[in-house]
């Protein structure tokens, strides 16, 4: 009977033992998830701020262009409007004369409207690029801090 007893006694003591060591490596697994989460919702957090960021840059880089283009397109109707005027104040014998004038004035006022535009358009496409790159940038961080959270994950789990 004190065998039997003894058994049952050393048997608890062991169960009771493996318990607590199990307990411990669970832990120590918990605490490295939580932390992993922590680590990736602050990653997913700054990638979304960058992503709004640049967003906004976009945002503003548009608004500027149509201004430009707007801009331009007002001058450039200005320009037309006082070619005809001149063309229309011409008298009858000097009028050919005056609209070829008008003419080349009225080319040189498109092609300075066209390259302002084209110059608005151009920076508008680089701040898209830039903010994309931003973006895709943020994105590559958030992924590699997810990388490294797993693998903490793993190493805490191995250790057991």
């Amino acid at each position: 009977m004190n065998k039997l007893i003894a058994t049952l006694i050393a048997g608890l003591l062991a169960t009771a033992a493996h318990a607590q060591t199990t307990t411990a490596a669970d832990s120590t697994v918990v605490k490295a998830e939580a932390k992993a989460e922590k680590d990736i919702a602050k990653a997913e957090s700054k990638e979304i701020k960058a992503a709004a960021k640049a967003d906004e840059k976009v945002s503003k880089a548009a608004a500027n262009a149509n201004e430009k283009k707007a801009k331009a397109h007002s001058e450039l109707v200005k320009d037309h409007a006082n070619a005809a005027e001149k063309v229309a104040k011409a008298d009858p014998e000097d009028r050919a004369k005056a609209v070829a004038k008008a003419e080349e004035k009225i080319a040189d006022a498109n092609h300075k409207a066209e390259k302002k535009m084209i110059k608005a358009d151009e920076k508008l496409l680089k701040t898209q690029v830039d903010a994309a790159a931003d973006k895709a940038q943020a994105a590559a961080k958030t992924e590699q801090v997810r990388a490294e959270a797993a693998a903490d994950v793993h190493k805490a789990a191995a250790k057991q």
